[in-house]
């Protein structure tokens, strides 16, 4: 039911004041019958139909003029308590009305002393121009009391509005702040994506070219099976650049055609692509393998993807070690190569050059786990360690 009168209100707001406004004049003029109950000689009462129907009236222009407006209905306010009207909350209550509409809109300062100087009126009216001397609690005290009354509860709701109103700003400012770093946390996992998709297969492909040439003049037939692998290995960069870059045109089009992303399960064809590159690549599991999340699984790709790289373009070896190493709750990825005394070492780049070990230290840190790399007792070493979180 109060839904339905919100919605009448708010399709027609004029006629709802309308219809607020006739029953406060009826209030009003309630107000003023009551001197004629109990007292010898009460005063007329069209003196305050006449006054209560412009307090009424003037209360129209209240949003526009709330200062003139109140001063307009103190002074008629004023007016009825010396024809002999007491000051009753009834009578008051355009005037009552008007505060609360000055309180409500106007800043501190000024609805404050607004409302002091309606109560000083009220005052002087009840001591000074009351012709039948009134009682000072009824004719003074009470009509005060009730003046600052309604200008405390316009103050109070101004300031309830006010905080609202700092709080849904508050609320639309950290809803663009988080869509901001949703955005920036999307151009980083994509140029993540970018960067171990570009480096693996660049990589790849220089290292199968370079055999390539090596190998034309004296084994040819060899030669071509490793451009066949070359060709290969640049479908493959274009299909996963495909899927990345899909990624960007979800909001206009379908994503039917890319390809999952990638995890452990596409581990042997990883290792296969750089044995067919020249880099004789060990796989060792321990202990029962368990289901990841999906971030953890693509993590953990693409840092054996990252490692292996760096092993291509970096170390002089021609052979490299993957450990998996399962247990009850976190998988161990240890990434060895074998780097003969004297020769370079893989993640070695020059400073200020590559992004592998800081692209893989992000991977393992957006998947809750953490990655270290350095010179190990076996050669240069990639050890990382993700937790395990089981899909349902």
């Amino acid at each position: 039911m109060s839904t339905s009168w919100q919605a009448v209100a708010a399709r027609r707001p004029r006629t709802v004041e309308l219809t607020a406004l006739l029953l406060l004049f009826g209030t009003t003029v309630t107000g003023c019958l009551l001197p004629s109950w109990g007292t010898p000689a009460p005063p007329a009462l069209w003196p305050g139909i006449v006054l209560s129907a412009f307090c009424c009236l003037a209360l129209l222009r209240r949003h526009r003029h709330p200062l003139p407006v109140l001063g307009f209905i103190t002074a008629l306010t004023m007016a009825e308590g010396a024809v002999g009207y007491l000051m009753t909350p009834l009578l008051m209550g355009p005037l009552m009305v008007s505060l609360y509409s000055v309180s409500l809109r106007a800043d501190r300062t000024t609805a404050r002393n607004a409302s002091l100087l309606a109560a000083a009126c009220v005052v002087v009216t009840g001591l000074f121009l009351d012709p039948f001397s009134h009682p000072v609690l009824l004719g003074v005290v009470n009509p005060a009391a009730w003046v600052l009354l309604s200008a405390l509860l316009g103050s109070y709701v101004g300031v309830r509005r006010t905080y609202a109103a700092d709080r849904a700003e508050q609320a639309e400012r950290a809803r663009e702040e988080e869509a901001r770093h949703h955005v920036v946390q999307e151009r980083m996992r994509i140029a993540r994506e970018l960067h171990d998709i570009v480096a693996h297969h660049l990589a790849l492909a220089n290292a199968q070219a370079s055999t390539a040439a090596h190998l034309y003049r004296t084994h040819p037939d060899k030669a071509f099976e490793m451009l066949d692998s070359l060709a290969t290995t640049t479908a493959d960069a274009l299909r996963e650049l495909k899927a990345t870059v899909g990624v960007l045109r979800q909001d206009t089009e379908t994503d039917q055609g890319l390809a999952p992303a990638p995890g452990l399960g596409q581990l042997p064809d990883l290792t296969a692509s750089y044995s067919a590159a020249g880099l004789d690549v060990g796989v060792t599991v321990s202990g029962p393998p368990q289901p990841l999340s999906p971030g953890a699984d693509l993590a953990a790709f693409r840092i054996i993807q990252e490692a292996l790289t760096n092993v291509t373009k970096h170390a002089a070896t021609g052979h490299a070690d993957v450990q998996l190493r399962y247990t009850a709750h976190s998988l161990s990825l240890t990434i060895t190569n074998e780097t003969p005394a004297g020769t370079p070492r893989a993640g070695a780049a020059e400073p200020g050059r590559g992004f592998g070990l800081m692209g893989m230290r992000e991977r393992a840190q957006s998947a809750g786990g953490t990655l270290t790399a350095g010179p190990g007792p076996e050669g240069f070493q990639v050890s990382c360690t993700l937790p395990l979180q089981p899909t349902s």
